[in-house]
């Protein structure tokens, strides 16, 4: 089982990406404008790439990066790269695409991008990875994910495929892809955090009326030192911290000590404003 792989990106220097790397660091962190335009331009590269000549007939199946409850940032340009894509298919007779998703059981608070490849294929070894395989049968697999730096997901996934027994065709599709070997792969740590330099950084973006969460902008609220953290939380709305608790509650970050200061934090602020409305 060879999946195909697409990327619409690839990055060979730290100069130039060939996409802004502030737009990047956006996207990582709940821009939902910046979400719209890669997802809109993944699905045009694919199209031209690869379906214009080779249309899928078959019943496609996108499937975003994995997460457990918290979406990733992958799942917002997945929600445009759908648009776009059905659009084509349908135009082109084909079928108007699937969705379903990998579930995914995380052991770890760490930084991903910071690491190198050794370090990140130890640290994902220990998650575990589950798909509905019946839902999947004579199906063809659009993975989906925002980079690939050294491939361990990807290998995660083609594990997870391979006990399953899955025998479908299979696309791995990214925006970006590091395809110089000779670059550490912390230059991912470099795009995550080419615009977002401190908490107070996420005010333009929350505020700007496209923003959605993801678990990386919840993991950096959460780590973030109570002193900075609790500036931050008078300047949101209650709704804003009420879905970040719920939010972090959901992905069971009330087990990792690193977060805990910080959500009782929240919770207190929760106790004491529905005490006034009472």
């Amino acid at each position: 089982m060879i999946p195909y792989s697409y990327s619409l990106h690839k990055i060979d220097n730290t100069t130039d990406f060939g996409f802004s790397a502030d737009d990047y660091s956006r996207f990582k962190f709940g821009d939902d404008l910046v979400a719209r335009s890669f997802g809109k331009d993944l699905a045009d590269g694919f199209i031209r790439y690869y379906l214009v000549d080779n249309l899928i007939t078959d019943q496609i199946v996108v499937i975003s990066s994995p997460y457990s409850f918290i979406p990733t940032a992958t799942f917002a340009m997945k929600n445009y790269f759908v648009s776009q894509l059905n659009r084509w298919l349908v135009e082109n007779g084909g079928l108007a695409v699937q969705e379903t998703k990998v579930h995914r059981t995380i052991t770890y608070k760490e930084d991903y991008g910071e690491l190198s490849a050794e370090e990140r294929l130890s640290l994902i070894g220990n998650d575990s990875f589950h798909i509905d395989k019946d839902f999947l049968t004579g199906k063809t697999l659009l993975f989906l994910d925002d980079i690939k730096i050294t491939g361990s997901h990807e290998r995660m996934i083609l594990k997870m495929a391979k006990e399953y027994g899955l025998k479908n065709e299979m696309h791995m599709l990214y925006f970006a892809e590091l395809v110089n070997k000779n670059i550490h792969p912390n230059v991912e740590n470099l795009l995550n955090y080419h615009q977002i330099k401190s908490i107070f950084d996420l005010e333009e973006i929350i505020d700007s009326g496209n923003f959605c969460f993801n678990t990386r902008i919840v993991k950096y609220i959460l780590n973030t030192t109570s002193s900075s953290f609790t500036i931050f939380l008078e300047r949101r709305t209650t709704d804003f911290i009420n879905q970040l608790y719920d939010l972090s509650l959901g992905n069971n970050y009330h087990t990792i000590e690193a977060y805990s200061e910080n959500l009782h934090l929240i919770k207190d602020y929760i106790k004491n404003n529905n005490y006034k409305l009472i």
